[in-house]
């Protein structure tokens, strides 16, 4: 369900790559949510980083909606950059199996599948 990567790079450089990779593999980032940071803002002692990347590619959202309206809860697509015992990461759910737990329809399966391929693409380039 999960697919998680490590990296050498430290967290603000891996999210600057990160953005880049969205943008040249044909996505955009709709939102960039900093956990850490709003955990902190709130009083809670929160020591590790998180930011939280909603990534969209239009026109496979369009086909997701287009199919069945009521997955728009299931969108936009997550990526996040996080760091865990000084080690930083990067990872998503898996698409394909996110929308197959809310979906049997085949043709909804193919665009899960192209999403996934595509984001496991952009880590591997972030990584």
């Amino acid at each position: 369900m999960y697919y998680i990567k490590s990296t050498e790079k430290e967290f603000i450089q891996t999210c600057n790559d990160l953005d880049k990779a969205v943008k040249n593999n044909g996505f955009g980032v709709l939102a960039t949510h900093n956990l850490g940071e709003t955990l902190r803002d709130k009083g809670i002692e929160f020591k590790e980083q998180c930011k939280i990347f909603e990534v969209c590619n239009p026109k496979q959202a369009n086909k997701v909606v287009s199919n069945d309206m009521k997955l728009n809860m299931a969108l936009p697509c997550r990526i996040s950059v996080y760091s865990e015992k000084g080690t930083t990461r990067i990872g998503f759910l898996k698409p394909k199996q996110m929308l197959l737990a809310l979906s049997h329809d085949e043709e909804l399966q193919k665009v899960a599948e192209e999403v996934e391929r595509i984001i496991t693409k952009i880590v591997e380039e972030t990584v």
